[in-house]
Order: structure tokens, then sequence, then C-alpha cells
């Protein structure tokens, strides 16, 4: 069995970013967290106390100041030297992540550190290739709100080394107490794979008024036992993150199913991104 990594950095600090740090310091890991600006960790670190005050008061942390006292909130990412693994949850831009990459390479000193990314829909392999440790770069991609959801994608690269891919299994799956799935180096790996598609459709459907938001969403709670419609869904992930995900699944197999629907361009273009948004396909401003 291989060793755990016990000192962990996340890049990001928004809504998954903070989750992950969250669950890696519930389970006793030193986290460093590092954000753009001042504001940003203000607001990250907001976003921390609030999701822990509600996990202590459902009796999932016992206290949930001391799982604070394990995370470090930082703009430098200097910080982050010592780390034995470094999990990017910065936005789904591939200009933006290829450069941090490239930064972390040059500011992480372990030489088996692991550097790893959240991405949903950018080849791994791209990521690896601003690095010279191709080798130790992975995909492990959690699923929002990470502090709920079980499942993690972990993805490989053709260059990803089996150690690197048996230490973040261990990770995730000892460390962690998730549940991961390896899958190949393609666009959308599992999960986005099959679930864009089916979100996409009921944005057509709603798009050509063959039936309303709340009905098309109905009719999936109702009628197929779904948590929640595609429509509510594509609300909490973003529909910015769900159009950079479709729009990276076309470029990658130009299938006419995974183009976006121009209502989805133009609701991004406006801001209408969401539960982040206060709204999307539906209200949340309340």
């Amino acid at each position: 069995m291989t060793e755990t990594m016990e000192r962990v950095g996340v890049v990001g600090c928004g809504l998954m970013g903070a989750g992950i740090a969250e669950v890696v310091a519930r389970s006793g890991r030193d986290v460093v967290v590092v954000e753009s600006t001042e504001d940003a960790v203000a607001a990250g670190r907001g976003r921390l106390e609030k999701s822990l005050a509600r996990a202590e008061r459902r009796g999932d942390v016992d206290d949930a100041r001391v799982v604070l006292e394990r995370i470090t909130l930082r703009t430098d990412l200097g910080e982050l030297a010592d780390r034995d693994l470094v999990v990017e949850a910065i936005a789904e831009d591939e200009a933006a992540k290829t450069a941090l990459f490239a930064r972390l390479d040059e500011i992480v000193t372990d030489p088996r550190a692991v550097l790893a990314s959240n991405t949903s829909s950018i080849p791994i392999m791209k990521l690896g290739a601003a690095t010279t440790r191709p080798e130790q770069v992975v995909g492990i991609h959690f699923f929002n709100p990470v502090p709920v959801l079980t499942l993690v994608e972990l993805v490989p690269s053709l260059t990803t080394s089996d150690e690197t891919l048996d230490r973040s299994r261990e990770f995730v799956e000892t460390g962690l107490g998730k549940h991961p799935i390896t899958c190949q180096d393609r666009a959308g790996f599992v999960v986005n794979a099959l679930l864009v598609p089916f979100i996409l459709s009921a944005i057509r459907m709603l798009e050509s008024g063959f039936a309303t938001a709340a009905d098309i969403d109905a009719g999936l709670v109702q009628g197929c036992a779904h948590p929640q419609g595609p429509l509510a869904l594509a609300d909490l992930i973003g529909l910015d993150t769900v159009k950079a995900v479709a729009d990276s699944l076309y470029a990658e197999f130009k299938e006419p199913l995974y183009a976006s629907p121009p209502l989805l361009t133009r609701m991004v273009e406006a801001g209408l991104t969401g539960r982040k948004a206060g709204r999307g396909f539906h209200d949340h401003s309340r």
C-alpha cells in the first residue's frame, strides 16, 4: 500500500475549491488554499464557515472550528511549495489552467508531489504537457456539493504513471472515504459525457416551447424519480460550466448532440448562470 498524502494544497476557493478543502480538512489533513485576491480569500472563508456550520448542525462534524483551523487561506502560490498534493479548482479555462500548472511545476518542491486538476472537460494531457513531470499530473474530479456527493473521477493521461494513479486512488478512497472510478482522458470523462447531452436536450426542449422549465423538471422528478430536474441541475452546476463542458465535448467528437443550444449561449452571455448568479432557468434570488 502506498503512503497517504498529508499536506494538501487547493488552488481556488469557489464552490468546488471550498468543498474540496472542506472534505480534505475533515479527514484530518493540513490544507493550504490559494486564491487570487484578498476579497476572494474572504469570500472563500465565508463559504467554508457556512458549510462547516451546517455540517456541525447535522452532526457530520464534531467541531467546525477545529476543522477550520486545519485550513490556511493565502493569495501567494508560493505557500504551496511543501505540498504532497495540489488540486487545481479554478475556472474552466484551458489557458488559465495550463499557465497555472506551469507555475505549480516551478513552485512545488517535492519531486514526487502529485499535481491534480478538478477539471470537468479539459484534457489532462494538455495540463501535464505544461509541466516537466507529466507522469505526476492526473485528473481528480469531484462533484458538487463535494461534502455530500461521494463520487470522484480519476483521470490519468497517457503519460500519468501507475504510481500517481495508485496514490491518488488511495487518497480519495481511504483518505477521504469517497468512491473513485477511473476513466480515460477524453472530454467529459464518464459522468459529463452522459449527463451534458441530457441537459442540452432539456434546454432544446425549453427553447422550442415544447414545455416550461418547471414542467420539464417536474417530468423527470415525478416521472423518473430524479432528485432534481435537468434544468435545475444545470442551474446548480452553473450554465457557464455546462457550456464549457459542452463546447469541449463538441470540439473533440463533433457530434450535434454536444453542441450548445443558442439559448444556453445567450444566457451565459447575459450572466444568467444559475444559482450562483441568482437566476438561470429558475429564479434563485430568494
